[in-house]
């Protein structure tokens, strides 16, 4: 999957905890730091619910 728009990905929070996100290009989803979850972008539209999301290893 290519990147996201950066206008796109510059606007886009984790909505658990507001805070940016970054763009895991090799998984293709969407990462929170703050909440270690990473959330999927699906066709490329980025799928931003909490219950979407998968936690990431600690």
């Amino acid at each position: 999957m290519s990147a996201l728009d950066p206008w796109l990905l510059e606007r886009l929070v984790c909505p658990l905890t507001r805070t940016p996100l970054r763009w895991d290009e090799a998984a293709g989803e969407l990462v929170s730091d703050a909440a270690r979850l990473a959330y999927p972008v699906r066709d490329g539209v980025p799928v931003l619910l909490i219950d979407a999301a998968r936690p990431l290893a600690a």
